[in-house]
């Protein structure tokens, strides 16, 4: 691995003035006291923020955020990435899929895994510890961090892990999973989950911090975007139909710049692109068997297609673009495969829709164009931390049929969504699929309460106070 692994991400400041809108006077006032109650609190101090990859997930695009945020208020905050070789992310991929309970790919956490994960904190250690300063806040992001927790409290920082992953069952993969990762842990001054039920019985209860995700309504992925721009970015992408001639859609980058989408995606499918007004069922996610897209394809094709007129997009990054997931390229292969299996009339109602990842920005307004012209968004995960694209597509007021599971219920409320019992049953998967497609009243209904559930408790000014409330904690303990 290469000296130079271990590369600061630069990000622009993000205005809190902007959240005022949106959340009120009361809220915006009790963001304000908590931003100077921890500017004071941290003086001198800087808050890290460290991952395995700035772009292609919901940690770095939650990061971008929040480190923003962060800045404007004053607290000076930095975003370290470390890089890893494939090993290390196989491995790393495997304690990922066991956090969730299941086993992933067949191989051990034995002693070979924890040499190759060993081997990536040896190669990133030195230079993140450099980069530290004693008495530094370190926030380290999921498994592929974890090993760097003991270095960085020997040097004086204090460290919190947050792992963004988790199940509320307990198995014989959950206890592989934290039986490799705890001694990498127990230097940890505090812990960070997205629920209760994620976290291991032998954590200390008083170190331990219950902290949603949010989204950000402003960035590119989420701001408002006119009809025509969506119009265009999709026949951009190549899904929908296109006047010729037609300009490029415009959004707005995270920084206040023009942005314009003028990149295609890698789209698998057959006939003629879409008519702009036939009703579309999008899900985005990774390529990752937990998000079970060949399962929505099957339950779509078998359960679906002869009951109703809508298509099906399966959307996901390009698999070259996202460097810490390995599964990616066999999960969009096993997806592919089964596509090429279906019936001719199947084939051509589902589409499987790879994102070009080259511009960050680029990439999530063309999420943003996808999921706004969803007439449902579905995730129907098999296990899911918290569901950052559940909360997106509720913001848009779009309809979501989802699994009940992990944060997604905390997401979906009752009355905001529907929820699926059982993600493995594809038929029941199906009719709830095909009866809400055939009741546009309710489309609406649901899509309006989904936005107002995710105003009230998953933007940004909730996800920094905890945060603030946690750092003030940690700071204080460490000086008293």
């Amino acid at each position: 691995m290469a000296p130079d692994a271990v590369h600061e991400v630069e990000v622009p400041v993000l205005p809190l003035s902007r959240l005022h809108p949106l959340i009120g006077d009361r809220r915006f006032a009790e963001l304000e006291l908590a931003a100077a109650a921890t500017r004071d609190a941290l003086a001198g101090i800087t808050v890290w923020n460290v991952n395995s990859t700035a772009t292609g997930g919901g940690v770095a695009e939650m990061l971008q955020v929040l480190v923003g945020y962060i800045l404007d208020a004053g607290v000076r905050a930095r975003w370290l990435v470390i890089h890893g070789d494939p090993e290390f992310f196989v491995v790393t991929k495997r304690v990922h899929n066991r956090l969730h309970g299941v086993p992933g790919d067949d191989g051990a956490l034995d002693a070979r895994a924890a040499a190759a994960y060993g081997a990536t904190e040896a190669a990133n250690t030195g230079a993140v510890v450099a980069a530290v300063a004693p008495g530094d806040v370190v926030v380290l992001h999921d498994p592929q961090t974890a090993a760097l927790a003991g270095p960085l409290a020997d040097a004086g920082a204090l460290v919190v892990w947050r792992c963004h992953v988790g199940t509320d069952v307990v198995n014989e993969w959950t206890e592989q999973a934290w039986a490799f990762l705890r001694p990498h842990l127990e230097a940890c001054a505090g812990f960070v989950f997205s629920r209760q039920a994620y976290v291991p019985a032998w954590m200390a209860p008083e170190r331990v911090s219950i902290i949603p995700p949010s989204i950000d309504p402003f960035s590119p992925k989420n701001a408002e975007i006119s009809f025509l721009d969506q119009a265009r970015i999709l026949g951009c992408l190549g899904v929908t139909s296109v006047l010729a001639g037609e300009p490029p859609g415009v959004f707005v980058r995270r920084d206040g710049s023009p942005g314009v989408v003028t990149r295609a995606a890698t789209v698998v499918g057959e006939g003629d692109r879409l008519d702009p007004v036939v009703p579309v069922v999008v899900q985005v996610s990774r390529w990752d068997h937990l998000k079970d897209m060949r399962g929505v394809m099957v339950g779509f094709a078998e359960g679906v297609v002869d009951r109703t007129d809508a298509h099906l997009l399966l959307v996901g990054p390009d698999v070259h673009g996202v460097t810490d997931d390995p599964e990616g390229r066999l999960v969009l292969e096993e997806c592919v495969d089964t596509w090429r299996a279906l019936p001719p009339p199947a084939r051509r109602r589902i589409r499987l829709v790879s994102l070009p990842m080259e511009d960050v920005d680029e990439n999530a307004a063309m999420v943003n164009a996808l999921q706004r012209h969803a007439t449902v968004v579905v995730q129907k995960s098999l296990a899911e931390g918290f569901g950052l694209t559940v909360a997106e597509a509720m913001w848009k007021a779009k309809p979501v049929l989802a699994s009940a599971v992990g944060g997604i219920v905390d997401l979906v409320a009752p009355g905001t969504g529907v929820l699926l019992d059982d993600p493995t049953d594809l038929g029941a998967f199906a009719d709830a699929l095909a009866s809400i497609l055939g009741e546009p009243d309710l489309l609406a209904t649901l899509g309006g309460r989904a936005h107002r559930h995710v105003l009230e408790g998953f933007v940004g000014d909730t996800h920094l106070l905890h945060y603030a409330s946690l750092v003030q904690r940690l700071v204080g303990a460490g000086s008293g």
